[in-house]
């Protein structure tokens, strides 16, 4: 388990636990084990608030406890604690960089986080162990019990015997596959508590305990027996009904349902880990004048090291000298590459797109912006609300009175004279028809149709979880750059000058940038080509650092680039190609300037241009009762004119990480309930912050590792399909738990009065498994807002595309 805390870096130390420093006044985060619904998070939470000075809040959801403890409370006192209340806890270890964990083959497995921080790159942490644990339980117990349910249904395949094979096969799944139920069962009701594992435990136990009796002592072990369906309870032939089947299909559907429950939780580490990545690995230092290579975590405030184009930044520092353009897109969303020069700063994991550069390191390690980003995400996920499921809150009511029900049953039947047998029949008969075996399904099902259909759709649901957050959404928050806009530099318009055509000022310009790896020079490049324009020989190529390029094309000596690049070359703009660049600068875009043989000829405009589809789906979003907000790093006049293009009234600009993310509580803090979309590692802590986070399929790993719903498409479009069709699957699981429990109920009175065959019992709560199977099963029919998507022509096309993000995020 992790044994470190994470914490403040300003504090002073207090106190130590295994050699692990706690550091006063902080917050303290610990990994909890053995929870396995919301009434455990509320009995630790409770626990651990009764000690003095204590304030600490339970995730279920991460399995993480947050606590603020004063000085006089140890981390030993905190995890003792949980303890005593059954269930485990060790310290959290803080997300660190990349570099620091990352492919250290020497790291404990136990290192590994159970959420949050980069482990050992070959260690498995808690939470992978546990889902491969209920994935072999799911596998063993379905082999073994279909055949059983299958013989007890059908009596074609009741055999000679046949209950003997049944119980061969069943006991395993009793004991064996439900045994994490068991445990569970116990650990609450030595606490004096029950949750659903209470009942589902009683009920498979007290139906198998039945079964055996009625085996080995009734009979049932006859040779011969044959199961027949009878409404009422036979009392006088209690004993030759068996129940292997209910125990073994209870089981079975259950650990169906926390499977995919534990497989969703999996992922809650990977935004973190996809972050911290993102780092570079190793650097080049400069040392007394000579270079070397030594790995990041060496790297030191105050060292110097060489940055070469093409070359991520190792850590934040400020340039000693050279001059290049810096892509930010991570940090700011900018789609431009950021100028810099000596004295400028820049940041780790931002990348170095030309010229070469000497960087003093002013920050490293856990002191790193990239490791500040990471911390926000964690703290963005731990401080979600608990995941409160429906079911959990009823059976804080429904499993107790099933109980007492039963009970209070066996009690009156034997007071009124009613032999053992009979007696027993209409307990087992209140326990196997109250036991919830549609509710295993009721999540699950609606889940997989929904989250199947919507991969269809291109829209990855990660969890039942993310469904909850869809209902009262109504602030859906848009990142720019790669969300309403493509993300890269396209160009949009030419202004040739009296004496040339805009054809030929493409064609030349297009020709002396394609030997620049500018995103801007690129995008002019591309137009130049995409036109087919006659190609021009180029020599003496220049690249003019943060101002522009020259080169010689065919004899002529061309300039394009700033205007100041052709300011200093003696070549002004006329007024025409002046009043061109200011219109563009205006709305937003970039202006480049082309001169030859002594003068101006053109300005080409190039800028982030709008998708296709945003405007529409902005429409529609509005339709849906959402109020859409624009949120990007880019300056306020770029911003305008986009959220002005597509019919968005909110913008906030010039936003960096950080504020995205207070921007994103702001309007929670005004009783929102916000929904984000991004593609971004800048996106990634606002998405997790969010209370529905939406990433572009074709974005970031980051991102979408932070965000709820992937959108494969990569359009807005998608993202209404997205909160449309949670809100579909939500509404079809809160359908499938009212009938879950409908059935069961009506059911009760019926047995307790000993009207009810435990048999019939098993077949209405197998009748009601078939019902939540059949309404989940509606959602195969939703369609998409894009009445092309998701359709026959289209299923190939998304499944594969589907599978390609679901590789890179493996990856």
């Amino acid at each position: 388990m992790p044994q470190s805390v994470t914490t403040s870096p300003d504090t002073t130390s207090q106190g130590a636990i295994d050699g692990v420093t706690i550091p006063e006044g902080s917050v303290i985060e610990l990994d909890i084990g053995g929870m396995t619904c919301a009434s455990c998070a509320n009995r630790v939470e409770r626990k651990l608030n009764k000690l003095d000075g204590v304030q600490a809040t339970v995730n279920l959801a991460t399995e993480k406890a947050k606590v603020t403890a004063p000085p006089t409370v140890t981390a030993d006192d905190l995890i003792q604690t949980v303890e005593k209340a059954g269930y485990t806890a060790a310290l959290d270890q803080p997300a660190t960089p990349a570099h620091e964990s990352i492919d250290d083959s020497t790291a404990d497995d136990d290192r590994a986080p159970r959420s949050g921080a980069a482990g050992s790159a070959q260690s498995e942490s808690p939470i992978e162990r546990e889902t491969a644990n209920f994935r072999q339980r799911l596998i063993v117990s379905a082999w073994l019990a279909i055949p059983v349910i299958a013989m007890a249904m059908i009596p074609a395949l009741q055999f000679r015997n046949w209950q003997w094979l049944s119980l061969t096969l069943a006991a395993p799944v009793i004991v064996w596959g439900a045994l994490p139920f068991h445990k569970a069962a116990w650990t609450n009701l030595k606490h004096g508590a029950t949750t659903m594992d209470t009942l589902i435990s009683m009920g498979t136990l007290v139906a198998f305990a039945w079964s055996l009796y009625a085996l080995f002592f009734g009979k049932a072990g006859e040779p011969g027996l044959k199961h027949t369906f009878t409404m009422m309870a036979s009392h006088t032939d209690a004993s030759a009904n068996i129940y292997l089947e209910v125990a073994s299909g209870v089981t079975l559907f259950i650990l169906a349902g926390r499977y995919f429950e534990k497989k969703s939780k999996r992922e809650s580490g990977a935004a973190l880990r996809a972050l911290l990545n993102m780092g570079a690995k190793e650097v080049t230092l400069l040392d007394d004048g000579q270079e070397k290579r030594i790995p990041v975590e060496q790297l030191q405030v105050g060292d110097m090291f060489v940055v070469r184009p093409g070359e991520k930044i190792a850590t934040d520092g400020d340039i000693v000298s050279g001059s290049s353009a810096i892509d930010e897109s991570m940090l700011t969303g900018e789609s431009v590459p950021a100028e810099v020069g000596s004295g400028d700063h820049v940041t780790g994991a931002t990348v170095n797109t030309s010229g070469r550069l000497v960087v003093r390191a002013t920050r490293v390690g856990s002191d790193t912006q990239l490791a500040q980003m990471a911390r926000m995400v964690e703290d963005a996920q731990t401080g979600k609300a608990q995941v409160q499921r429906l079911a959990d809150r009823i059976s804080g009511v429904f499993v107790p009175t099933v109980i007492s029900i039963a009970l209070l049953t066996l009690i009156v039947w034997l007071v009124l004279g009613h032999g053992f047998a009979a007696s027993m029949t209409a307990a087992v008969a209140i326990l196997v028809v109250a036991c919830p075996c549609a509710l295993g399904l009721a999540t699950p099902t609606a889940l997989l149709v929904g989250t199947g259909r919507g991969a269809q759709m291109g829209v990855l649901i990660k969890g039942p979880e993310v469904l909850e957050s869809t209902r009262n959404i109504d602030t859906v928050v848009l990142d720019k750059t790669g969300t309403v806009t493509t993300g890269t530099m396209a160009l949009t318009s030419v202004h040739a000058g009296s004496t040339s055509s805009d054809d030929e000022v493409l064609a030349i310009a297009g020709a002396v940038e394609d030997s620049s790896e500018h995103p801007i020079a690129q995008a002019i490049a591309q137009a130049a080509k995409s036109k087919g324009l006659e190609a021009h020989e180029v020599t003496d190529f220049q690249n003019k650092e943060g101002r522009g390029v020259r080169a010689v094309v065919d004899g002529r000596d061309v300039l394009v680039g700033k205007e100041s690049l052709l300011n200093e070359a003696g070549v002004p703009l006329d007024d025409e190609l002046r009043r061109a660049k200011n219109d563009a600068e205006h709305a937003g875009k970039t202006a480049v300037a082309i001169a030859w043989d002594g003068e101006a000829r053109g300005i080409l405009v190039v800028a982030d241009t709008v998708k296709p589809t945003s405007a529409t789906a902005i429409s529609q979003l509005k339709g849906l009762g959402l109020n859409p907000v624009l949120l990007t790093g880019d300056n306020k006049v770029v911003a305008q004119r986009i959220a002005k293009e597509v019919g968005i009234d909110d913008v906030k600009a010039d936003v960096f990480p950080a504020d995205k993310v207070q921007v994103i509580r702001g309007l929670q803090d005004q009783g929102k309930t916000v929904a984000m979309v991004g593609d971004g590692v800048n996106d990634a802590p606002a998405l997790a912050q969010a209370d529905l986070g939406l990433a572009m399929g074709t974005g970031t790993d980051v991102a979408i590792e932070a965000a709820d719903i992937t959108l494969v498409r990569g359009d807005l479009t998608s993202a209404v399909d997205a909160v449309r069709l949670s809100r579909a699957t939500l509404a079809t699981i809160k359908t499938n738990l009212f009938w879950a429990f409908a059935y069961n109920v009506a059911a009760i009175p019926v047995a307790a009065l000993g009207l009810l065959n435990p048999m019939i019992a098993g077949a209405a709560m197998a009748f009601s498994s078939v019902f939540v199977v059949g309404n989940s099963l509606r959602l195969r029919r939703f369609t998409s807002v894009n009445r092309n998507v998701g359709t026959h022509a289209d299923k190939t096309d998304r499944n594969a595309t589907a599978h390609t993000v679901e590789e890179e995020r493996a990856k």
